[in-house]
């Protein structure tokens, strides 16, 4: 199957001078509600990911909000799991999970997140899943696009990682952007166009 082709086929994957949320520059963006209305990609997706896992004893299914929670979702429903999620909780930073989730003792869990640029909404679901007594062996994302490995092992060190697609994408801070110095305009997603 390629990945890549079906992200450019479905206006995923973009080239150009982008904004990114975590206020980090790039010549790529991959816009995942291309992926996340689409019901048809969603399932492809989630049938990777439950494939790769459907052996390692997964009994709860994790994701952060907002786009994360599809995809796990989708996950948990292929194998058949419960699935929770970590809420931003505004006005602090971090995540948090709540609404009367549980966790039973020796819950093995799989955190899933749809893109991977920094690791932050990932590594703030693994915090706020620190409170409970259920341990994390696997981690998973639809698209890696980071530059540099993320160390998640520091954090939980026995988590396998998993992407469906990995695109490494040098990102540039916005006072350093080799963009910016050519002068290419740039772009906001999902933030109503041009910055």
């Amino acid at each position: 199957m390629d990945i890549e082709k079906i992200l450019e086929e479905n206006n995923v994957l973009k080239t150009g001078h982008f904004l990114l949320s975590s206020g980090l520059h790039s010549a790529k963006y991959f816009e995942k509600f291309r992926i996340l209305e689409n019901p048809e990609l969603v399932v492809m997706f989630g049938k990777m990911i439950a494939e790769y896992y459907k052996n390692k004893g997964i009994s709860i299914v994790c994701g952060p909000t907002t786009g994360g929670v599809i995809i796990a979702y989708e996950v948990a429903r292929q194998m058949g799991l419960k699935c929770i999620f970590a809420e931003s909780k505004p006005p602090e930073a971090g995540r948090v999970i709540r609404r009367g989730f549980t966790i039973p003792e020796g819950a093995k869990i799989l955190v899933v997140d749809d893109i991977l640029t920094t690791g932050g909404s990932i590594k703030e679901t693994l915090d706020a899943l620190k409170s409970f007594p259920g341990k994390v062996i696997g981690i998973s994302v639809l698209i890696d696009r980071s530059s540099e490995a993320i160390k998640f092992n520091e954090m939980v060190p026995e988590a396998e990682f998993f992407a469906c697609y990995k695109m490494a994408v040098k990102n540039y801070e916005p006072n350093n952007c080799s963009l910016c110095k050519v002068n290419i305009p740039l772009q906001a997603p999902g933030r109503g166009g041009k910055k």
